[in-house]
């Protein structure tokens, strides 16, 4: 059985110029993920030094290279307490949408603010300035796709359990 397996692979080195073998190394790929909404890799959002006032709540993050091994994209959950607060900020690398499952938020987007309520969807295409207060009297259940990873390194830093 070996010899016959050595003898694939020198006929393929011979007669297939073109085949890596480090191709076939990584056939795994993305793992499909079924997950519960408090289920994910619990973060802390990183707290930069003169950058708005006190840290907001942590996050989950669901899909990223991490978890699930998606090479391309990052989704997240947040609840944003009432007064909470998403500071004025760019993703210089990849576009964001927000979706508001429920609640009132003041969003300020490329220098323009509107009231949005729950099922409002904001899209923030990269390199555009974001801010959000949660002005109502609930916590907004808030969902984030990323078009590109790396925010998840750069924003966060892990919770241990």
């Amino acid at each position: 059985m070996r010899s016959a397996s050595v003898c694939i692979l020198f006929c393929l080195v011979l007669f297939c110029p073109n085949h890596h073998p480090s191709a076939f190394a990584d056939t795994a790929g993305p793992t499909p993920l079924i997950l519960e909404k408090n289920e994910g890799e619990r973060r802390q959002w990183r707290v930069v030094e003169g950058f708005g006032g006190p840290p907001m709540e942590g996050f989950i993050l669901k899909v990223d290279p991490q978890n699930g091994g998606s090479k391309h994209l990052v989704f997240l959950t947040e609840d944003l307490e009432p007064g909470g607060k998403i500071d004025m900020h760019r993703h210089p690398g990849s576009d964001e949408i927000l979706f508001l499952q429920n609640g009132t938020a003041m969003v300020t987007l490329a220098g323009s603010s509107r009231e949005v309520h729950g099922g409002a969807t904001v899209f923030i295409p990269a390199n555009t300035w974001i801010a959000m207060t949660n002005i109502g009297n609930e916590s907004i259940h808030l969902v984030g796709v990323f078009s590109a990873p790396g925010f998840e390194e750069y924003n966060a830093s892990r919770v241990c359990s």
